[in-house]
């Protein structure tokens, strides 16, 4: 990486990482206290974090091509008021409709603010050198969840669930919106450029299907582990101080496997990464199959490293086949029903959780190989546009 290029990484390292763990890894930890404080089932908590992912997947092309037209400074430092508002809202929440609108409004904060928000930025800065800032601002954005869980769990036991909303609102408004705004440059003639823009045409051929399906298995099992991760190992007969401690190892496994990537892999194509990534999933659950709980540590770190694969390939899998042109706009469309995917699947695993247990871990194993399946059906060579 370049000096140039590094303190836009660092900048955009840092606000992804506060992004993440201020509104999608909230649920894994705020759901129980907020649905009993609520007189109410997790589940609703659950559902209305669902309908935020998908309006986050609805706003995705758009947002993207925005950011394919103005670059990514104004979008992203939108995203962090827009995450603020939520945050103090669902702090203020009495009443499940208050509730539900804080999830919507952080949903569009989300569709603004996190990852293929800041790979379309990069894109529209680097274009085809976009693949090592990618990288870069994921191998710190992998700590959201080791950070973001244990200040939430500190907040919990400290000052309340409402409160340590209200913490994380200061800090998208006092870290996240002045690194977003000064730290991004301004792209030259983006208001012109906007203002004759015309949409983009983009075909939805074979390539674009498959990647969109891939990218919605595996983000399913993401999204499913994100929230229930510590709730699963608890099935499996570990504590909750067990179970935290082993989801704190995802992020570390997220980070080593990205500098591998960033190292190793990088001599590759993005597809055979991706592959690979497709495979640690079902071997952890393999490992914690046979010995049980005490292979927790085991399970999150095989997932974690397949994880932090597979955010990058978000990225770097479109840019390779397709290159730089209608970037944002293009992974708008192919992460669109990975978020619908998303939306769906903290609500599903945590019914399939209540019914199957730790053997839900089946059902995300098969995603998982049918997204590798899927994987084989796509060939290495440059795109035209």
């Amino acid at each position: 990486m370049s000096q140039r290029q590094l303190p836009i990484i660092l900048a955009l390292g840092t606000t992804q990482t506060l992004a993440w763990a201020s509104s999608y890894y909230l649920p894994a930890l705020l759901a129980d206290p907020m649905a009993h404080d609520l007189g109410i089932s997790s589940n609703w908590i659950f559902g209305a974090f669902s309908a935020s992912l998908v309006i986050s997947a609805m706003l995705g092309p758009r947002i993207g091509r925005q950011i394919d037209l103005v670059g990514g400074r104004q979008v992203l430092s939108a995203s962090n008021l827009t995450m603020a508002a939520g945050l103090v809202l669902l702090g203020f929440s009495h009443s499940v409709p208050v509730m539900a609108v804080a999830w919507l409004v952080l949903g569009i904060g989300m569709a603004m603010g996190l990852y293929d928000a800041a790979f379309a930025a990069l894109g529209r800065i680097y274009g085809t050198e976009a693949r090592r800032p990618i990288t870069g601002i994921t191998l710190m954005a992998g700590f959201a969840s080791t950070i973001g869980w244990p200040l939430t769990a500190w907040g919990l036991s400290h000052i309340g669930w409402r409160e340590t909303c209200f913490a994380w609102a200061a800090a998208n408004l006092l870290i996240g919106l002045p690194l977003n705004f000064f730290m991004l440059p301004a792209i030259k003639g983006a208001k012109q450029a906007a203002a004759t823009a015309e949409k983009p045409h983009v075909p939805l051929d074979r390539t674009m299907v498959l990647l969109a399906f891939v990218f919605a298995a595996v983000w399913t099992v993401t999204g499913a582990m994100a929230v229930h991760f510590p709730r699963l190992l608890e099935t499996m007969g570990a504590t909750h101080v067990e179970a935290i401690a082993a989801g704190a190892l995802i992020g570390p496994a997220q980070v080593a496997a990205r500098m591998v990537e960033a190292g190793f892999l990088s001599r590759f194509h993005p597809l055979w990464s991706t592959r690979l990534a497709c495979v640690t999933h079902p071997l952890g659950a393999a490992v914690v199959a046979v010995f049980g709980a005490p292979a927790a540590s085991a399970f999150a770190l095989l997932y974690g490293s397949g994880n932090g694969i597979l955010t990058i390939a978000r990225g770097t899998l479109p840019l390779s086949i397709f290159g730089p042109k209608d970037f944002g706009y293009r992974l708008g469309i192919i992460g669109a029903p990975a978020r619908m995917a998303q939306a769906v699947a903290p609500l599903t695993f945590g019914l399939l959780i209540d019914v199957m247990g730790a053997k839900v871990l089946i059902v995300s194993s098969a995603l998982s190989l049918a997204a590798l399946a899927a994987l084989f059906l796509i060939r290495a060579g440059r795109r035209p546009d």
